[in-house]
């Protein structure tokens, strides 16, 4: 793959125009979401959403999620049962994706589904996100902006110390509000949590009046059904350690709460800030090609989602 240096897109009227028109292109184009970076392209088009499984060098067999502006676009691609509309009516536009059955005639590339015959689809909050769908007029399938399996990108220069060249554009807005992927949720039919995520499972279960099914991650060599099941995943490129109180000799110690360490996570103990300040941290750390140990987080609230990225992040790796 032949690279040269992406464009650098402001967030504003001529950017958003600028990547859209990429996008039609079939060209591939790094966006924020309130989540993380995405690296977006035309869902519909094979070619394009190759590129992206090229550029990430992503398994084929990881599904993508696609990204709408309202839930009447989501419909012209998928089934829509009473749970889909309880669910977006609370938590959409939001860092909740849905993962439902595709419709007949949908056209989506297959690439999107890896052959599943169900959706990821997500209606993002962050303003240029939804002003970048309009703009472009159709369905942008965006998994992170990172090489596959390492850390996820929260700022635009995540993206070019990523990616670089691989990408046409990247818009810049900022680091990313939430910081942590969006909640996954299957329905089918009824309601599963696929990956934990953005969204605290507690504010789901509120909408549905109830607990629901939570899936582990799928056992070696059997099929992943929604991105971010893979075991190893959002890793470092040193080895990473959770629950630790002190740094052993030679580690980076990423801390949370009030404690001695060399990053924290959130000196208050404040998990939304956590989970914003996340992959950030691992980006810093990372630089300095050292071990991490990180101390140890609550498991509630987001902190089951950071939990979840940080165990990825410490697993073997493939």
């Amino acid at each position: 793959m032949t690279e040269t240096s992406p464009l650098i897109l402001q967030a504003d009227a001529s950017g958003i125009a600028t990547a859209a028109a990429l996008l039609t292109k079939g060209a591939l184009v790094a966006f924020p979401t309130e989540t993380v970076y995405g690296l977006g392209a035309d869902a519909r088009d094979g070619g394009a959403v190759a590129a992206i499984y090229a550029a990430k060098e992503r398994p084929s067999f990881n599904p993508l999620i696609v990204h709408v502006p309202d839930v009447a676009t989501a419909q012209r691609y998928v089934a829509w049962p009473e749970t889909a509309d309880i669910l977006a009516q609370a938590f959409w536009p939001g860092p909740l994706t849905l993962v439902l059955p595709l419709l007949p005639d949908h056209g989506l590339s297959s690439l999107v589904t890896a052959g599943l015959p169900t959706l990821a689809v997500r209606v993002p909050a962050q303003a240029s996100a939804k002003a970048l769908l309009e703009a472009f007029g159709g369905p942008v399938a965006a998994p992170s902006a990172n090489p596959s399996g390492r850390i996820s990108p929260t700022t635009a220069d995540h993206v070019l110390q990523g990616l670089g060249g691989r990408v046409a554009a990247i818009v810049d807005d900022g680091p990313c509000s939430v910081g942590l992927e969006s909640t996954i949720i299957g329905l089918d039919p009824d309601p599963v949590l696929l990956r934990a995520g953005g969204l605290p499972s507690e504010a789901i279960e509120a909408a549905l009046g109830g607990p629901f099914h939570t899936m582990a991650s799928p056992p070696e060599n059997e099929q992943v059904t929604a991105p971010g099941q893979l075991v190893s995943h959002y890793a470092p490129a040193a080895a990473l350690r959770m629950n630790a109180q002190t740094a052993r000799a030679g580690e980076v110690l990423l801390g949370f709460g009030p404690m001695t360490c060399d990053l924290n996570l959130s000196e208050t103990g404040d998990l939304h800030e956590a989970a914003a300040n996340l992959f950030d941290c691992l980006h810093q750390l990372d630089k300095l090609h050292r071990p991490i140990a990180v101390a140890p987080v609550p498991t509630h609230g987001l902190g089951r989602a950071i939990n979840d990225r940080l165990a990825r992040a410490a697993a073997p790796r493939p």
